[in-house]
């Protein structure tokens, strides 16, 4: 049995910050994955992806992302279960639970923080013949490591921020992209449509709307795709990968049988306070929960693991009063102190 504070489940960037956020009020947390490594889709799906909506940085591969959250908790020594999935949960007498993996491993926890991003996911498939047989020869639904396709011509089919993303990404590494999308409107970010259309204009990548990819060729392996517009005329372009980029379908898995309130596949949560789900003692942060006014980004999940510890400190101790001290004046091994103390470090700061 692994007993610890608070039972993370999910090692994505909000699951990997709540222990830093937990670290501070001197919560122990353990954290549970499914996936082989630390931090989630950013790990798994595009490690090799910048991400520009960072504070404090401009640009930030996920990786690099990923690797920054893992050195800022390792003063704190989080427990680690990789590999394994959270499938059963009972809820004890005293309001504690005790989890079980699916590999039969038991934890208890006076908490649950569920940051399970997405849950389980797998690609929405475009609905094409063949298109199985040309999965690993020519056809990626992930952009693991973006040197892959150096110097080769790649069609990107999609209209949200990651076909966006990826096609100026991939501008400047591929010897050709081209992105096709359904409709002349994308739903991505407007800088993102506006510097595609730049790219378009000094053509570094070809524009194909509306349109959509019908059709996959090659005897080994992808050598082209056909592409039909609206009016059902049709053409051919030469690629060497084709990437359909039209978004996850996530799952929950297991954590959908704990009669928890789930609306769309995700988990209604309360905003106006803590992000505690309809029972006591269990959370939902980042993009596994749902509540009026939902971003699904990872500063709002950093945002929500945050109010999440807080809620769990005075879960843990009742009746005793936190004094919430800046990191500036304290650093990470101080804030367990009074209010005294604090102000005592203010004014020597200030001095």
């Amino acid at each position: 049995m692994i007993e610890t504070d608070i039972l993370i489940i999910g090692a994505g960037p909000t699951g990997l910050f709540a222990v830093f956020e937990a670290g501070l009020l001197k919560l122990k947390c353990h954290i549970i994955d499914a996936l082989p490594q630390p931090g989630g889709q950013l790990a798994e799906l595009y490690p090799k992806k910048p991400i520009f909506d960072i504070p404090g940085f401009p640009e930030v591969l996920a990786g690099d992302l990923v690797d920054n959250l893992m050195e800022q908790i390792k003063q704190f020594q989080p427990g680690f279960t990789l590999g394994e999935r959270a499938e059963e949960i009972e809820t004890l007498e005293d309001g504690t639970f005790i989890v079980t993996s699916s590999k039969g491993k038991k934890f208890h926890a006076n908490s649950i923080a569920i940051a399970g991003g997405l849950g389980s996911f797998e690609p929405r498939k475009p609905l094409i013949d063949d298109i199985e047989f040309y999965e690993d020869k020519g056809v990626k639904y992930f952009i693991k490591n973006p040197e892959k396709f150096r110097d080769k011509r790649v069609v990107i089919a999609g209209g949200g921020d990651s076909a966006l993303d990826w096609s100026i990404f991939l501008s400047n590494v591929a010897s050709e992209v081209t992105l096709i999308h359904r409709r002349n409107e994308f739903r991505g970010a407007l800088d993102s449509v506006e510097k595609v259309q730049e790219l378009k204009n000094l053509g570094k990548i070809k524009l194909i709307t509306p349109g959509e990819v019908v059709g996959l060729n090659g005897a080994e392996r992808l050598e082209s795709v056909d592409i039909e517009d609206d009016k059902g005329a049709r053409c051919k372009v030469d690629t060497d990968y084709f990437i359909p980029l039209f978004g996850l379908t996530p799952k929950l898995g297991p954590i959908a049988n704990w009669g928890l309130e789930i609306e769309k596949n995700a988990i209604k949560v309360d905003n106006a306070l803590d992000y505690q789900t309809n029972i006591p003692g269990i959370y939902a942060i980042g993009d596994v929960n749902t509540y009026p006014g939902k971003l699904k980004l990872i500063l709002c999940g950093f945002h929500e693991a945050t109010l999440m510890c807080q809620s769990v400190y005075q879960r843990m101790n009742p009746g005793k009063k936190y004094v919430m001290k800046y990191t500036t004046v304290s650093g990470v091994d101080g804030f367990d102190g009074t209010r005294k103390e604090a102000e005592k470090a203010v004014v020597k700061a200030i001095d």
